[in-house]
């Protein structure tokens, strides 16, 4: 498919820590990943639950290997790997996808983080990454969209405590004076739509209070020189092998084969009590 990305795009994701790139995979491509998600038996036998505060939960599959899957494909397509280079400035790794799938009336929610927040535990050095939502569903308010905070990816990384067994958040303090004085912005998508993100950009979701369920796959990406010094969590530098832009619909519904995606086991959450 033919691909654009616009120099104000590019001055956007650096005033404001994200942008929008609409129409990143087309209704067919959304609908092979869409089926990969819901029927690849990888997937389903590698579904956590992320619960939150009230109860709630957040089914999560997470792999740290972009394979010959349909899914692994769509993270090595030319216009997500020359995009992410672009916007990190450096050739990049994929460090990790995932899919986040909040269910009708069931999501949970995710409170206020910096996906470097987790990283700089992990061993990467830099804030040299970035993330890219791509919109399965319509995503909206209602059923619990990402909510990110304008031009937060300045502020550095801030120190995060735990939450959950299962989650970490920014400072409560820092963030009650945040939100008080930045834009909070709802990421509205259609699906095909790719959101990407800075590591340091605060972002967080509400629980799924609709009956529209709300299912993202977010893949994300580190630069080669920020090779994370960490490698008993899997997630250190592989080559990553660009695709043509049409290996998606060239591949059709393409499954794991149960070895390249490297699925993880559990989600990774850096204990801080033990860190501090």
């Amino acid at each position: 498919m033919a691909f654009t990305f616009s120099a104000e795009q590019e001055a956007a994701y650096h005033r404001d820590g994200y942008v929008t790139v609409s129409g990143m995979f087309d209704a067919e491509e959304v609908s092979l990943l869409n089926r990969a998600m819901e029927e690849d038996p990888s997937i389903r036998d590698h579904m956590l639950i992320r619960p939150d505060q009230e109860g709630f939960g957040t089914k999560i599959a997470l792999w740290n290997r972009a394979g010959d899957s349909v899914y692994g494909l769509a993270a090595r397509v030319p216009r997500m790997v020359d995009t992410a280079e672009l916007l990190v400035g450096e050739p990049v790794y994929h460090y990790q996808s995932k899919l986040t799938a909040k269910e009708p009336r069931e999501g949970g929610a995710w409170e206020w983080h910096q996906d470097y927040g987790y990283w700089y535990h992990n061993g990467c050095l830099r804030p040299d990454m970035i993330s890219c939502m791509v919109a399965l569903d319509r995503t909206t308010p209602e059923n619990g969209c990402l909510k990110v905070v304008q031009g937060s990816h300045r502020f550095g990384r801030i120190d995060h405590v735990p939450l959950t067994e299962k989650q970490n958040e920014a400072d409560p303090a820092r963030m009650a004076e945040i939100v008080k004085r930045h834009e909070v912005v709802d990421v509205v998508l259609e699906p095909g739509d790719a959101f990407f993100f800075h590591c340091n950009t605060l972002h967080r979701s509400d629980r799924n209070a609709s009956d529209k369920r709300r299912w993202t796959l977010i893949i994300c990406y580190n630069a080669v020189t920020n090779d994370a010094y960490v490698t008993d969590d899997d997630r250190s530098f592989v080559p990553l092998d660009k695709v043509t832009d049409d290996a998606i619909l060239k591949a059709g519904l393409r499954f794991s084969d149960g070895d390249q995606e490297h699925f993880a086991s559990k989600p990774y959450v850096p204990n801080l009590r033990r860190v501090s």
